[in-house]
């Protein structure tokens, strides 16, 4: 099978990425209200060299919202009013403590355009 000739005498161009300003806006939005990540911690052992730790539950929380924590096993599900009460759901044991280990605030934010669907 052989290709036809473009009947089109210019070559297609690309066009130059130039942020469009509403994009920027959009963006700047999302960063600006982004929910915080955190991971809950569960840790036992008495210093560093004993220590061992591992994640048993992720959590959203808004500024001005309600924190919702999900177990890694997708069994647990809270909402609570802040995300340090959900250490005392994950603290209970005798020996165990847990903590909460914040991701870095995102810095950046781009856009989707998805082709015609």
């Amino acid at each position: 099978m052989t290709a036809e000739p473009s009947q089109n005498p210019r070559p297609a161009m690309l066009a130059p990425t130039v942020p469009d300003p509403f994009d920027q806006e959009l963006c700047g939005l999302v960063l600006d209200t982004a929910p915080r990540l955190f991971a809950v911690v569960q840790v036992c052992g008495e210093g560093p060299a004993d220590a061992d730790g591992w994640v048993v539950a992720w959590g959203l929380v808004d500024r001005d919202g309600p924190t919702h924590v999900i177990g890694i096993d997708g069994r647990a599900r809270m909402t609570l009013p802040s995300p340090d009460r959900a250490l005392r759901h994950f603290a209970g044991r005798p020996g165990i403590t847990a903590r909460l280990v914040w991701l870095a605030q995102p810095g950046a934010a781009g856009l989707d355009r998805p082709e015609a669907a």
